[in-house]
């Protein structure tokens, strides 16, 4: 019943949370860096406008979740993942480098070539590191790591904006620094990724199939029978709905909602993320360090209610003449209000998301674990693309304010919720746990050559029991 935090000093634990950690803030310091050098030198290097190069941009990076994630869920079930992750993190450097070549060169193809195998790079990512949680953890630390990669993601992603921000300004026309930036969080990466400790393989039998198209059909029909698990995916993919509908409007709700300037915009983005990641920490104790839903029902009246007054809060305040500065807008205590109203979003997010992945990962079977899991990527993409097409289609065809967006979206999310929450309640009666820590390794990692033998011997264990 020790802290979640008393995981971050154990080696079954630590290195994979600073390998995501590391990878999400290298995704996110390389992609505000693009959309910093389209939206301020694209006239200069291409014909087209910074809005189709940053639509480009996201599209380029979610269409690998389609394409790969369940080709890399089967890898995931067939191989050790630890080496896994070591491969995908020596590939991290070598897309790094290549963007390097891009960004001196000022060469958007290689950019868009490189932000593309990222997308790939993450999407085969995945699989592993959610699945290889149930076999780090006991059975009731299992929500407070999900908690603590929760947090993490939450404070890479803003850490990362920042950062890539930071040094694309302060760089000018001069893109060396970002480019060392980039290589040095991925090299930062592989040597992570080389503490993980071995696991056992969840299906050495396992037979790849590379067609992309039937592997990710498979994949989608084994979740579908697997009804509670399947709930829960859309559980999860229902709140990566609702936090790219938020996330991607924040800049443009800062600035013709609040009329603040770019810091503000930041300032927001700060106070949403620390929600999300205080509302994952909290999970833990208020769950009783059980995996269970008690508190999903709790985090989406949450989200539905302060989306609501969100919607309301906005609407008292004072027309603005003039943008704004974060001082300025930290002066008057009428904004307060839309703060908090965005701070307890993501702290109910946390409530909602973090047991849901923790119910997916303990009821999904160990042999299939990574392919449930690359399944939900999958959804979870599409859901995200979604989100963009009715957010187009709400401000640009039926005219709806942002505020009017965000109340849309709450009405959505307690249907969806509701249906969710049912669903999984009534299908997971009897349903079993399959988890199996494996706490024989939990202590260190062993060297390499150790890790080799074990997962040969594996490999021959399974093949000779299968």
């Amino acid at each position: 019943m020790a802290s979640q935090f008393s995981l971050l000093q154990t080696r079954r634990f630590l290195p994979m949370f600073l390998t995501q950690f590391l990878g999400a803030l290298n995704d996110n310091v390389f992609k505000q860096a693009l959309i910093l050098l389209f939206t301020y030198q694209a006239a200069s290097l291409s014909s087209l406008s910074p809005s189709v190069l940053n639509n480009l941009s996201a599209m380029l990076f979610i269409l690998p979740y389609f394409l790969f994630s369940a080709t890399a869920g089967q890898i995931a079930d067939k191989y050790e993942k630890s080496q896994l992750t070591r491969l995908i993190k020596l590939f991290e450097i070598g897309i790094m480098a290549l963007a390097t070549i891009g960004f001196l060169l000022h060469h958007f193809v290689l950019l868009f070539v490189a932000l593309f195998l990222m997308g790939t790079h993450s999407a085969f990512f995945g699989p592993i590191k959610y699945a290889i949680l149930p076999q780090l953890l006991q059975e009731d630390e299992l929500v407070g790591g999900n908690a603590l990669f929760e947090m993490g993601t939450s404070l890479a992603i803003l850490i990362g904006m920042i950062i890539g921000g930071v040094v694309m300004v302060e760089s000018g026309d001069n893109l060396l620094g970002i480019s060392l930036l980039v290589l040095s969080i991925a090299g930062l990466g592989y040597l992570s990724s080389r503490q993980v400790p071995a696991r056992s393989v969840g299906n050495a039998n396992l037979r790849v199939d590379w067609n992309i198209f039937r592997t990710s059909t498979q994949a989608l029909r084994y979740l579908k029978g697997l009804p509670s698990v399947f709930w829960t995916v859309l559980g999860i993919s229902w709140f990566w709905y609702y936090g790219a509908t938020f996330l991607t409007q924040i800049p443009q709700f800062t600035k013709q909602t609040l009329h603040g300037s770019e810091p503000v915009v930041t300032f927001l983005l700060t106070v949403f993320s620390v929600g999300i990641g205080l509302g994952s920490l909290m999970c833990e104790r208020l769950a009783g360090h059980r995996v269970n839903l008690k508190l999903v029902p709790i985090g989406a009246i949450g989200l539905c209610l302060f989306a609501i007054d969100l919607y309301f809060s906005v609407h008292q305040l004072q027309p603005a003449s003039h943008d704004q500065s974060l001082s300025l807008i930290l002066s008057q205590a009428e904004y307060y209000r839309t703060f908090l109203d965005l701070f307890c979003i993501g702290v109910f997010g946390g409530f909602y998301i973090v047991p849901l992945y923790a119910y997916m990962q303990a009821h999904s079977p160990h042999s299939h674990r990574a392919r449930v899991i690359a399944a939900n990527n999958i959804l979870n993409a599409l859901f995200m693309v979604a989100s963009a097409i009715v957010a187009m289609l709400a401000l640009s065809e039926l005219k709806l304010g942002l505020d009017e967006l965000f109340l849309l979206t709450s009405g959505l999310s307690i249907v969806v919720s509701a249906l969710v929450i049912y669903k999984v309640k009534h299908l997971s009666k009897g349903d079993p746990v399959t988890f199996e820590p494996e706490a024989g390794l939990e202590q260190s990692t062993p060297p390499q050559s150790t890790i080799d033998t074990m997962h040969d011997k594996t490999m021959h264990d399974k093949s000779q029991n299968p």
